[in-house]
């Protein structure tokens, strides 16, 4: 997330042609603190970020929107074209009961998939008197 966020920050610096020094003053942050949050070394706070923000020109919303795409990005990659990314595991659920109108509010979650069928045990053959 760091690098993501940091990654994102520097596409905008570099896309407005602004240098570290400008933005860190415009920020009011150091110059090498910003340097590591650009390269993922640091977590800003979210007022720094705000803060960050401003000195770019750039919505926050704007800049964590880019960083949650460079993220989705990364899942695929790793994940590959076979199968879905780990964050889209939440879609395989479903509400319990859902489809019961009795159900009661807060049903916990259950996966689609039917469970499997019990295991029946083989009933003794009965066999005959001699």
């Amino acid at each position: 997330m760091r690098e993501a966020i940091g990654g994102s920050l520097r596409r905008a610096r570099t896309d407005r042609r602004r240098t570290l020094r400008e933005v860190s003053r415009r920020a009011r942050v150091s110059l090498g603190y910003l340097s590591e949050v650009e390269r993922g070394r640091k977590e800003p706070s979210s007022e720094l970020l705000a803060a960050i923000c401003e000195a770019l020109d750039l919505s926050l919303s704007d800049l964590l929107g880019d960083a949650a795409e460079v993220l989705a990005a990364a899942a695929f990659e790793v994940v590959g074209r076979t199968s879905r990314p780990v964050g889209l595991r939440h879609t395989d659920l479903r509400i319990a009961g859902v489809d019961e109108p009795t159900a009661p509010a807060g049903m916990p979650l259950a996966p689609v998939a039917p469970v499997a069928a019990p295991i029946t045990r083989p009933q003794p053959v009965a066999r005959a008197a001699a």
